[in-house]
């Protein structure tokens, strides 16, 4: 106690003072979670606190501007907001706290902490959209990530630096396959950012990972599905620039982020508030690029060494893996992990559909050895599901395919090759070890 108290002296003591005159405005008007203020020009992305008498405060972000008024939209709820309340700008405009005393915390999306613990005393200030770099500072993937699953680490073999999509419908594991990646990664930092899910969910989580020797290189930035749209967009670009400030001190950090989709929701949310037209099935261009903006943020950095390894759930709304979220995701992340509700079904855990996951940079970082194992096995999986029908019904006759016989003979074994236990890490040279004694390395 002692030690956070000199910590916010010794804080005080450096700040500045502002004696400048402070604007204001007032409330006109309130649509919904939107509100109109007139008399205060603020850029967007101003947080602004508006007063309710003397105990009462909300708090709003700007995020545009019609007919000389300026568009806020609350971070909370809008209950007992009155015509004519007083707004006043707070902080720095369109810029994050971040630093390494987030490390072993758990905040929400302002930056608050929700552990129970004292302040977070972070004094470094980032861009809520990170610092724009060219594209050659975004260096080749060429290390191994080991991710501690059996199945990941042996098919779709992740890289250091590498974005990674876990896809699936709601209730099918990308939440556990995201805690044993957790788990069973090495990192110097690990950063988690949980957007829009069950708060239940975060309590678990957080209890967890909080405790033991992770959680001093652990950074957990958490915001409920009961919060408002922009906070939880908030959340996901806090963990981001967390992580990108790790990388800038040349940290190799894991960013999870959960889920992607939570994240294009809340940016649908504020761009149809806005007026903005729905495009695909709904989503305003808007919402679609504002997930593209948060995966470019990870990567490996040619200027300090650092790295980031993002790895992002998407939800498939309605089990579609042609969803836009889940088509967007796909197409500018470097691989994607898909989890099948019929292989969930079977009890197999995780579900990892063999034939539709791909890592784009398998073949950059692993031997020639692994490559060739891998496509064995992918292709006796493929040859197995594709006429999985005709066997369960006795309709295929043995010797017809001298592949599909030996997929027939090896499923079994290649299920067990593919389950694995939740609290159980395999790393990578016993994943390949046990694939290649299992299908062999010829093609």
């Amino acid at each position: 106690m002692q030690a956070l108290i000199d910590t916010t002296f010794a804080a005080v003591e450096t700040a500045s003072l502002d004696l400048a005159p402070r604007r204001f405005g007032r409330v006109v008007a309130c649509d919904g979670g939107l509100i109109e203020v007139s008399g205060l020009g603020v850029p967007i992305g101003s947080i602004c606190t508006i007063a309710q008498g003397a105990s009462t405060e909300h708090r709003a972000e700007t995020i545009g501007f019609r007919n000389g008024h300026t568009m806020m939209m609350m971070l909370g709820d809008t209950v007992l907001l009155r015509p004519g309340a007083v707004v006043r700008p707070e902080g720095r405009p369109g810029m994050l706290s971040v630093g390494t005393e987030y490390l072993g915390r758990a905040v929400d999306g302002s930056g608050e902490p929700i552990d129970g613990g004292g302040p977070i005393m972070a004094t470094t200030n980032w861009p809520a959209g990170g610092y724009r770099v060219g594209a050659l500072d975004r260096s080749r993937v060429t290390q191994v990530f080991d991710s501690g699953i059996r199945s990941l680490n042996a098919l779709t073999t992740f890289g250091i630096g590498q974005r990674i999509g876990i896809m699936a419908g709601s209730g099918v594991g990308k939440s556990v396959l995201m805690d044993m990646i957790v788990d069973g990664a090495q990192a110097d930092a690990i950063v988690v950012g949980l957007i829009g899910e069950r708060a239940r969910e975060v309590s678990d989580f957080v209890t967890r990972h909080m405790a033991g020797e992770r959680a001093a290189s652990t950074a957990i930035v958490a915001v409920p599905a009961d919060h408002a749209a922009n906070l939880r967009l908030r959340g996901a670009m806090l963990a981001t620039s967390i992580a990108e400030h790790l990388r800038s001190q040349g940290k190799r950090v894991l960013l999870i982020l959960d889920s992607l989709t939570r994240v294009a929701h809340a940016a649908r949310e504020i761009g149809i508030l806005l007026g903005e037209p729905g495009a695909a099935r709904g989503y305003p261009p808007s919402a679609l690029a504002t997930i593209t903006k948060l995966i470019e943020r990870a990567g490996n950095s040619e200027e300090s060494g650092g790295a980031i390894t993002g790895v992002y759930t998407v939800l498939a709304d309605g089990d579609d893996q042609n969803d836009p979220v889940v088509d967007t995701a796909r197409a500018i992340l470097d691989g994607h992990i898909v989890l099948s509700r019929e292989i969930a079904q079977r009890g197999q855990y995780p579900a990892v559909d063999v034939g539709a996951s791909l890592s784009r940079v398998m073949n950059d970082i692993v031997s020639a050895e692994h490559a060739v194992a891998a496509r064995r096995f992918r292709a006796l999986s493929s040859t197995y599901e594709a006429n999985r029908d005709l066997v369960m019904m006795g309709a295929y006759r043995q010797g017809a395919d001298p592949l599909l016989d030996e997929a027939i003979a090896l499923h079994p074994r290649m299920c067990q090759f593919l389950s694995q236990g939740f609290s159980e890490s395999v790393d990578l040279a016993t994943a390949f070890a046990q694939m290649t004694e299992l299908v062999g390395s010829d093609a």
